[in-house]
């Protein structure tokens, strides 16, 4: 069973407002789309079980014309705060590339 970072071409994660996080998955082609996005890895519970938050903060949406898969979950901290350590949200995505599909 391949990992999240061995059939994507990125794998990112970004500020999306200052209340909110965005994971994009980009798949290397439509196949690798077809082929994976019902993986039960890449479900939205199993998404916020590997960035330790609660299923029903995660939201899902898929994009397949650009063979995408986007996750948005509420950041813990507003952005810019006194006690926020990843102020572009650029470090979010790493517990998610070893998701087994």
């Amino acid at each position: 069973m391949p990992k999240l970072n061995e059939v994507c071409r990125y794998v990112r994660s970004k500020a999306a407002g200052p209340f909110w996080i965005t994971v994009d998955v980009f798949f290397e082609s439509p196949d690798a789309f077809r082929d994976h996005r019902d993986s039960s890895g890449l479900s939205a519970a199993s998404v916020a079980a590997h960035l330790n938050l609660r299923a029903d903060s995660v939201k899902r949406i898929d994009v397949p014309d650009l063979s995408v898969i986007k996750f948005s979950y509420p950041r813990d901290r507003a952005q810019g705060g006194i006690l926020e350590r990843d102020m572009h949200g650029g470090q979010q995505f790493t517990p998610l590339l070893d998701i087994v599909l």
